[in-house]
C-alpha cells in the first residue's frame, strides 16, 4: 500500500489514520505492519465497506478535505475491486531507519555484518557486497545507471543489491543515488581496521 507524498506529514504526524482503496484483494492484513515514507504503520483493521458507508469523518481520517475528494481519487466502483477502509496508527520510526543511524558497532556487530555479507556473496553469481560498498562510499548521490555500469551490472540487479544493504542498514537512498548510512561507514571503517 502507497501513499503519495502529500500524505507524508499526515502520516508523520498521525493525524492520517485510515486508508481508502479498491483491491482485488487487500495487500495488507490486520496485526502488521508498513513501512511508509512517514513512519512505521501498524495496520489495526483492514474490512470491506459499502459505497455509502464513506463519510466526511472517515474522508479527513484519511488526508482529504471531504468524502467529494476522496471519492474523486478512487475513481468509480468496478465489479471485480472490492472498497476496503484500513485503519492504522503510527507505531514509530521505521526500523531501517534506527538500525542505519546506529553507528556504535560492537565487535560482534561487525562480525555479524561480514556474516551476512559472506552469505549474500556466496548466493550470488560472484561476490558483490563489498565492491558495492566501497562504490557508494566514494561516489555518494551519483546515479544507479553509472554505478551498475562500472560494477558491470544491469540496473535492476544493481538496485536490488542495494535494497539488500539498505535492508542491513549499512545504505540510505538519496534523491539521487545512494550514500552509506552512519552504520554503514563505521562497519567500513572498522573493516579496514
Amino acid at each position: 500500500m502507497l501513499f503519495t507524498k502529500r500524505f507524508w506529514d499526515g502520516l508523520a504526524g498521525g493525524s492520517i489514520t485510515l486508508a481508502f482503496r479498491r483491491w482485488k484483494r487487500p495487500t495488507v492484513k490486520a496485526g502488521g505492519t508498513l513501512r511508509s515514507p512517514g513512519g512505521f504503520l501498524a495496520i489495526d483493521s483492514v474490512e470491506v465497506i459499502a459505497e455509502d458507508d464513506l463519510d466526511d469523518a472517515q474522508a479527513q481520517s484519511a488526508g482529504y478535505a471531504d468524502v467529494d475528494e476522496l471519492r474523486k481519487e478512487l475513481g468509480p466502483s468496478t465489479a471485480d475491486r472490492a472498497l476496503y477502509r484500513v485503519g492504522f496508527h503510527l507505531a514509530g520510526p521505521d526500523p531501517r531507519d534506527v538500525l542505519r543511524a546506529n553507528h556504535s558497532l560492537s565487535a560482534d556487530d561487525v562480525a555479524e555484518l561480514r556474516k551476512r555479507l559472506d552469505r549474500l556473496d556466496r548466493a550470488a553469481p560472484a561476490p558483490w557486497t563489498d565492491a558495492t560498498l566501497q562504490l557508494i562510499a566514494e561516489q555518494p548521490a551519483v546515479v544507479s545507471t553509472t554505478l551498475a555500469e562500472q560494477l558491470g551490472m544491469e540496473r535492476a540487479a544493481f538496485k536490488l543489491n542495494v535494497r539488500k544493504l539498505k535492508a542491513l542498514g549499512l545504505t540510505e537512498s538519496l534523491e539521487i543515488g545512494y550514500r552509506l548510512s552512519p552504520r554503514g561507514a563505521a562497519f567500513m571503517k572498522e573493516e579496514r581496521a
